[in-house]
């Protein structure tokens, strides 16, 4: 498996950015509540969310591995909902050679690598819950039981990804249901709900160069061979803090033994992941972030635009996008909307997206909510943000499909 699938999904990683160890890029703190919110009636919701927790990737080599046993990837039985997956058209699934990467090797144990376990079946439950709570429970915004018209579910075409959105539904519907979800994905040469580096020769260009530059740095080169050196496999090829970072974690989480020698290094590991991350995608030129998650951000301003509308017979009755989707589309997104605030995105962690109407003047305003927190985007004014504002705020990185694929094949200047 290549080191971009170790960032997340096989060929998820880009992008050229600014030094890390440059001034950092202060997120947009989230500013006083200076509009009353009871002036505004939610139209539409849209939701990008990680998968919940899973089995690392890749475990680090030369150190023992934990036990991965099926045990923990049982389903809860309240976790259950009638879905089914399929293309952007309503056929068949199409293949998934990411997955089919996955399930080409076995962790210890007997388990496939970035499989949703238990613990992340039940925190995709819990921010369902979370949802149901505000959308159903307070604001009567949602219908009581799953209603297609209303709910739209994508979702990157992993297993992972599929099953958070079931958990999801099955925590905010509380398993009622209008007839079965409709769960729909993509080929994985076209995905955009990640950055592309096998669907963009562009990102590809960059995105190597930039990752093996930030091998270079030197705080993080200096780093990392002391880390590989305590963990007894100094110099070994194919270890980075992203790879090391995975599996502690995963480890962490399911309450797993890690290397003993790592405890001490446990927060130089997240600082210096999050670094090289940040290194891949924040850029000096914004064709990175264009590249990464453009058509994502234009789909979600597009969503909005057709709710206005109403174009489309769905967009009358169209409540809520889900996206299923991964910390590699995250991450370039808080980036491209100003508020990455230098952590990881964790499991479930989500992107919330609203579309308001002021009930006096009739103006559109968005609110911009991350793990349940408002905040302030760049380019706003406020947390409720006119929506000229909130679309200006992204127009530099926001591209339709048909200057995605050109900008994507625009590589004279870049070499391999």
């Amino acid at each position: 498996m290549n080191v971009w699938a170790r960032v997340g999904i096989a060929g998820a990683v880009t992008g050229a950015a600014l030094y890390w160890h440059q001034s950092r890029a202060t997120p947009a703190a989230a500013a006083p509540k200076t509009r009353d919110p009871d002036q505004y009636e939610l139209k539409l919701v849209q939701a990008l969310f990680r998968h919940g927790a899973r089995t690392p990737l890749k475990s680090i080599p030369g150190v023992p591995e934990a036990e991965w046993l099926p045990g923990l990837l049982a389903v809860p039985p309240h976790t259950r909902f009638d879905c089914r997956v399929c293309d952007l058209s309503g056929g068949p699934t199409p293949p998934s050679p990411v997955e089919d990467s996955y399930r080409a090797r076995t962790l210890a144990g007997g388990v496939f690598p970035g499989q949703l376990t238990t613990l992340g079946m039940q925190q995709l439950y819990d921010l369902g819950k979370r949802m149901r709570e505000t959308y159903i429970e307070k604001l009567h915004f949602l219908s009581p039981a799953f209603t297609p018209a209303e709910v739209y579910v994508r979702s990157t075409n992993i297993i992972r990804t599929i099953e958070s959105a079931r958990c999801l539904l099955a925590g905010l519907f509380q398993q009622k249901q209008k007839g079965p979800a409709n769960i729909f994905t993509s080929e994985a040469e076209v995905e955009i709900l990640y950055p592309n580096i096998h669907g963009c020769k562009l990102l590809y260009l960059l995105g190597k160069s930039r990752w093996e530059e930030s091998f270079l740095l030197p705080e993080i080169a200096a780093d990392l061979k002391k880390v590989q050196s305590a963990l007894g496999i100094a110099g070994h090829k194919g270890v980075d803090f992203v790879l090391i970072r995975d599996d502690m974690v995963a480890r962490e989480t399911h309450g797993l033994p890690g290397p003993a020698e790592l405890q001490s290094w446990k927060d130089t590991v997240e600082q210096r992941a999050v670094e090289m991350i940040n290194f891949a995608y924040q850029g000096s030129r914004r064709e990175v972030l264009q590249v990464s998650v453009g058509p994502l951000l234009h789909t979600l301003v597009n969503n909005i635009e057709e709710k206005l509308q109403g174009e489309a017979s769905s967009g009358e009755s169209r409540k809520m996008y889900l996206y299923s989707v991964h910390d590699t589309t995250l991450m370039p997104c808080l980036i491209a909307l100003g508020i990455f605030d230098w952590k990881w995105p964790p499991y479930g962690a989500d992107i919330t997206v609203e579309l308001y109407e002021h009930r006096t003047t009739k103006e559109d305003f968005v609110k911009v909510s991350y793990i349940g927190q408002a905040q302030l985007i760049r380019g706003c004014s406020d947390i409720y943000c006119p929506l000229k504002e909130f679309k200006k705020a992204l127009s530099s990185y926001t591209l339709e499909l048909v200057g995605y694929r050109a900008l994507c094949n625009k590589t004279e200047n870049v070499t391999e």
